[in-house]
């Protein structure tokens, strides 16, 4: 988990390419890349997907798995089994390990463009989101600091009591 000194933050706008094709800032894309250039991208919501680094993401994964792992051999879930097989399809095209290549740059893989929803040659922005990187949508963007700006003050403060 970062720490306060290593809270990934930041707003820049990119271009994706006709290729999807996108290149971070160095310092983010540092923040959620392994040694070997790996990250989890994630669809987070309509217009937006999320970089992680491999290790914390497979971790929090695996941790939700279990539980819902333990309330199945339980039985808790008998009669819950839609929920659980609506969670499994969201699992399997949730995320994606991609390479990030030289000078930050990262492909967009098919089925994540179309989430996206940003066509090639497009402008996108890139948010550090503390614990993650995110690739916004610009409309999805603006749409979601009119809904989140108001209770900033708030949530800050809720936060940090």
């Amino acid at each position: 988990m970062p720490t306060p000194a290593n809270f990934i933050q930041g707003e820049v706008k990119r271009t994706i390419d006709d290729r999807f094709r996108l290149t971070l800032p160095p310092e983010m894309a540092q923040a959620v890349t392994d040694e070997e250039g790996h990250t989890i991208v994630t669809k987070e919501r309509y217009g937006c997907l999320s970089l992680w680094k491999q290790e914390e993401w497979q971790s929090r994964l695996d941790r939700g798995v279990e539980v819902i792992r333990s309330k199945i051999d339980a039985g808790a879930m008998d009669q819950r089994w839609n929920e659980v097989q609506r969670l499994g399809r969201l699992l399997s095209t949730r995320s994606r390990t991609v390479q990030i290549a030289n000078r930050s740059r990262l492909v967009v893989p098919e089925g994540f463009r179309e989430f996206l929803d940003v066509p090639a040659g497009s402008e996108v922005m890139v948010v550090g989101a503390v614990i993650c990187v995110e690739i916004w949508n610009p409309r999805a963007w603006l749409e979601t600091l009119r809904e989140d700006m108001p209770d900033f003050g708030s949530m800050f403060k809720d936060l940090v009591v």
